[in-house]
């Protein structure tokens, strides 16, 4: 083989790992839930070139709202275990 792989050979690849990772999912939802999260990981790939300009040396959105939600509603983070040291935010 030259390493060079035809449309339906690549799907056939695919889709064989796809059942490998698919796990507890049952096929008629494995569509509906893992896809849409393999094409948000190549998005991410694809942009990545452009991330430092797009946040401007901001830290992401989950980091600053994870912290609000810390701030407003502490009682749904619990106190580290002991011997654990809470990180500085």
């Amino acid at each position: 083989m030259n390493g060079v792989m035809t449309f339906s050979e690549l799907a056939n690849f695919i889709w064989s790992v796809a059942d490998l990772l698919r796990g507890d999912y049952k096929r008629a939802d494995y569509g509906k839930i893992i896809l849409p999260f393999t094409l948000l990981r190549r998005l991410e790939c694809v942009l990545e070139p452009t991330k430092a300009k797009v946040f401007g040396g901001r830290p992401p959105a989950r980091r600053l709202q994870a912290r609000r939600l810390r701030q407003d509603y502490p009682a749904l983070h619990p106190p580290a275990p002991l011997g654990v040291r809470a990180r500085a935010h």
